[in-house]
């Protein structure tokens, strides 16, 4: 039922307004490989996108940097347009503002080439208030159990 939700939010606010690029992320200059083990991202907020994006195929996952990149998802019921996200965790803690979401659109033009085309910022909101409250109830359960 979230992929169908997730999937709905997605395809619903995609074509609103233009496409923003996405942030690039200073992490501060690390040196050695026990720096890298320091690195903390939000379990709760990892999992929840993992969960949120699940209808989406996976690209790449690094849970130390805190970056989730999934490939093209081609809507079955509109096959001439497809997304792409980008998740940045941000943050140790479950914030709000320690998650990044971007979203890419492309549409095929008249010759069934692939064309990028703007997507809603709302696109980008409603997930990440999806990825938040998937996050929330996950934080939950884990006090109550």
């Amino acid at each position: 039922m979230r992929r169908v939700a997730a999937a709905a939010v997605l395809v619903a606010a995609a074509g609103l307004s233009a496409c923003s690029a996405p942030r690039l992320l200073g992490r501060g200059a690390a040196s050695g490989p026990a720096s890298a083990a320091t690195v903390a991202v939000n379990g709760y907020l990892w999992r929840a996108s993992l969960d949120t994006l699940s209808f989406m195929p996976l690209a790449s996952a690094d849970p130390y940097g805190g970056t989730i990149i999934t490939d093209w998802y081609v809507n079955p019921e509109k096959p001439d347009e497809r997304f792409k996200c980008t998740v940045y965790i941000l943050d140790s803690r479950l914030r709000a503002d320690g998650l990044n979401v971007s979203v890419f659109k492309q549409t095929k033009d008249a010759s069934g080439n692939w064309v990028d085309a703007p997507t809603a910022n709302q696109t980008e909101i409603d997930l990440e208030n999806a990825i938040l409250t998937r996050a929330r109830q996950l934080r939950l359960s884990n006090i109550k159990g």
